[in-house]
């Protein structure tokens, strides 16, 4: 048999051995082990985020060159605990122009879809290796076969909760968040699900597991780096975080869509928010980064890095390296104005991901087909060489208006039109400030200027 046809044989092997695998292992536990392993899951989330709490303050204070939290335990590391009472002690206010129902449900919506997604987070190999009181079992609550579906599901349910809490607060600065919110999560969100299908299409699965599994070799971080790159921009846009927090732009929403909540629906926006944190970064470490192996020269030199309970250890260091990347973020860059984030997800992003995702999908056919290396690259490049070539010469070709004409077409702008103040739109401006005369009288000035020139001269 051919060379490609041995290559094509074995792709078609690996593909179909992917694609069907074997879930059998779970939903095998006796109950009392279900409900340990759902405890350990929810823990795990509240534990992660009060240290990321501690921790992003910490790293935050030693960027910025001061002190950070100090005064709540040791080294300040009970600060977020000190915080959780405070806030579960403030007074818990209900706006009276509220719709009293949905404004308690926001906080609830929000919350809980952010705990749903740990359920399908492998933090050990899909076999019985370790043993829990005496019964072997996976390190993982459950999987599907599309359970990448399942998060991204989980996830678009969370929006519901910061949307309605805008809208159920009767507040102006609320809902304008909420509004801002609901445009931002769902925009990138799009750019995250086109990430997530260059996944798919190399592993041949959406099990979590199953994706873990096909990175056995090779971490698709090598392999999809456009992939990567687009997931980790989306992540951060998806969570909220600087520099992309702007349905809590304070400067502008004076806290956005949870200006109105106090006490614990505040703490449980804030929870949802550190959660999903560790959410996005657990499915990036799945996804991108080998999920619970161990890094190259580790594996390469420790035959027992992947079994027993040491995965579990990999997984951690993994999110917490990628939380770390957040607070890195929050403390490095300026916040973008709304124009510029949308037009990021919606004008680079997206088209980004839709090219990319064409090129990978042409890139496996090609190799199914049992093409070599070398002319997929050939095919590929090309492709991408002229898609590059007809868009330098349509942007040259193009007819271009002259500043001036396009400036002349402009309208006089009226900043009042419509009886409120309404910002510029692109090529106009704003009319000149007029400037009122000093109040002061002129021999009142007179004396101070000599003043002050006598005291300069004293010196």
């Amino acid at each position: 048999m051919s060379t490609p046809a041995l290559q094509l044989a074995a792709d078609h092997l690996t593909v179909s051995q992917l694609a069907a695998e074997d879930l059998t292992v779970f939903g095998v536990d006796p109950w009392w082990l279900v409900v340990i392993k759902a405890v350990f899951c929810f823990a795990f989330l509240v534990v992660t985020v009060l240290i990321a709490i501690v921790w992003e303050r910490k790293v935050v204070a030693w960027m910025q060159l001061r002190i950070g939290p100090n005064r709540h335990g040791p080294w300040g590391m009970l600060q977020s605990l000190a915080d959780g009472v405070k806030l579960a002690l403030k007074e818990d206010l209900v706006v009276t122009a509220s719709d009293k129902v949905v404004f308690i449900l926001a906080p609830v919506i929000s919350a809980i879809p952010a705990f749903l997604a740990v359920a399908v987070i492998p933090f050990g190999p899909a076999d019985h290796e370790i043993s829990i009181f005496g019964t072997r079992t996976t390190m993982q609550l459950t999987d599907l076969p599309v359970a990448m579906l399942y998060i991204l599901a989980a996830a678009s349910v969370g929006i519901y909760g910061i949307v309605l809490a805008g809208w159920a607060s009767g507040s102006t600065y609320p809902l304008l968040g909420g509004v801002r919110s609901a445009a931002q999560m769902v925009s990138y969100e799009i750019a995250m699900g086109l990430s997530f299908a260059a996944v798919f299409i190399y592993s041949g699965s959406m099990s979590t597991s199953a994706i873990v599994d096909a990175q056995t070799h090779t971490w698709f971080v090598c392999l999809l780096p456009v992939s990567f790159v687009i997931y980790v921009i989306s992540m951060v846009g998806e969570t909220n975080r600087a520099p992309f927090d702007l349905p809590e732009a304070e400067g502008e929403l004076v806290g956005g869509f949870n200006t109105e909540y106090s006490s614990l629906k505040f703490a449980m926006f804030m929870l949802a928010e550190y959660i999903n944190m560790v959410t996005v970064s657990a499915v990036a470490s799945i996804l991108f980064l080998g999920g619970w192996r161990a890094p190259w020269p580790i594996s390469a030199f420790w035959a027992g890095a992947n079994h027993g309970w040491w995965p579990l250890l990999w997984m951690i260091v993994k999110i917490q390296l990628l939380l770390f990347f957040f607070i890195w973020l929050r403390g490095t860059l300026p916040r973008l104005r709304y124009d510029q984030f949308m037009k990021l997800g919606w004008k680079v992003l997206i088209p980004v991901s839709l090219v990319w995702l064409v090129m990978v999908a042409t890139f496996r056919a090609l190799r199914n087909k049992g093409y070599s290396f070398g002319t997929d690259v050939l095919y590929v490049g090309g492709a991408v060489v002229v898609l590059l070539l007809l868009s330098i010469v349509w942007d040259m070709l193009r007819k271009r208006e002259e500043p001036a004409a396009a400036a002349a077409e402009q309208p006089a702008f009226d900043p009042m039109a419509g009886g409120f103040p309404v910002p510029p739109l692109p090529g106009q401006q704003l009319p000149p400030v007029p400037r009122r005369r000093s109040r002061t009288p002129e021999s009142v000035a007179a004396v101070s200027a000599a003043a002050l020139k006598g005291a300069d001269e004293d010196a």
